[in-house]
């Protein structure tokens, strides 16, 4: 009786070895071999902006082209709409009512943009728009962790 017990133990075993060995062929045999690793785009740079009564500024306003996610925060006493402009883009948000915030999402390629708050209102002084310096491409985000 001892010796069928493991005459059956080294044949489970054997047949475990067999089916692990074909299940990892068959693992290996599924993926495309079309499959090209493109770099995936840069990732979204966070940008964060606040509206003063004299001045619009933005932090960092010198990086490389790509994504951006730019928060922009009023912190005046009147509600604004922000614009974001250059040579090929205009996107525009708001009204953003005082202590409140909003978000520009958009693609930036290389040249200078503006980050303007404007109003509804008739103003004293117009507020000083925010200068960005958008430099070559940002690199791909392929070493990055944790990114869709």
């Amino acid at each position: 009786m001892g010796f069928v017990a493991i005459r059956n133990t080294r044949v489970i075993r054997a047949a475990s070895f067999v089916a692990g060995t074909l299940c990892v062929a068959l693992l290996v045999s599924c993926g495309s071999e079309d499959f090209e690793n493109k770099p995936r785009p840069a990732s979204a740079l966070e940008l964060t902006g606040v509206i003063q009564k004299d001045k619009v500024t933005v932090s960092p306003n010198s990086f490389g082209a790509g994504p951006v996610l730019l928060t922009i925060s009023n912190q005046t006493k009147a509600a604004h709409t922000v614009t974001l402009e250059g040579e090929s883009l205009r996107e525009r948000v708001g009204p953003i009512n005082p202590l409140d915030t909003a978000t520009i999402q958009a693609n930036i390629a290389t040249g200078t943009y503006e980050v303007r708050a404007g109003s509804s209102q008739a103003v004293v002084q117009e507020i000083q728009p925010a200068e960005l310096d958008v430099g070559e491409s940002r690199g791909d985000s392929n070493d990055q962790l944790q990114v869709p």
